[in-house]
């Protein structure tokens, strides 16, 4: 008997501590993606990709990319109009134009491929690198990151003046980067966590 309550106590406990993790991996991603548009704000786009489901009728269920029109077809009522309106926009026209043939239809749209966003989210290395490039943003990318993958510094760079210019709502950031101390010295202050849409920029020296 006494081993079944401690088993029953220690199974408790382990259900407590999973609830505790589960809570703070929720509250971390959420951090990470707070600078993100909220996915009930996000505007559909050409070539995203949606999900249209109508509960108990799987028939009418469709994935399919937006076309350049900027429509979606359905079974049964056609096209809807979808690109520059939010997943819950484009969900209630769907349930409006299906009930006329379905009593009170349950109508669902997930964005399950965003194609349009990219280069929103793209990260650019401008000036005096050997390549500039426009790369696409990765969790965990930095300054160093961006400026390897566009081949270095070339010989007219002035790395100690670099610049990272990030966009925040209606006004654009910009950060010192002492690019030049990251590459020589290993002194890593301003070895910034990039965001989608910053960019980096390395002038060229003076003569």
């Amino acid at each position: 008997m006494k081993a079944f309550r401690w088993l029953g106590m220690c199974a408790v406990a382990l259900m407590a501590a999973g609830c505790a993790l589960l809570d703070t991996g929720i509250s971390q991603q959420a951090e990470s993606q707070s600078d993100a548009p909220a996915v009930e704000d996000y505007r559909i786009g050409v070539d995203d990709r949606v999900q249209v489901s109508v509960w108990r009728n799987p028939e009418l269920t469709v994935t399919a990319p937006v076309r350049p029109d900027g429509k979606i077809s359905v079974p049964i009522i056609g096209d809807i109009e979808a690109g520059g309106h939010t997943a819950a926009e484009v969900a209630e026209s769907v349930k409006k134009r299906l009930s006329e043939y379905i009593r009170e239809p349950n109508v669902a749209v997930i964005i399950t491929e965003l194609k349009s966003h990219e280069f929103l989210t793209r990260v650019r290395v401008t000036g005096a690198v050997r390549t500039p490039r426009s790369l696409p943003h990765r969790q965990g990318m930095t300054v160093l990151d961006a400026v390897l993958e566009a081949g270095g510094l070339n010989e007219f760079a002035s790395p100690n003046r670099s610049k990272l210019y990030r966009k925040i709502k209606e006004r654009t950031e910009v950060f010192d980067i002492s690019l030049g101390d990251i590459l020589t010295k290993g002194r890593l202050e301003t070895n910034l966590v990039l965001r989608p849409g910053d960019v980096i920029t390395v002038p060229e020296r003076l003569f």
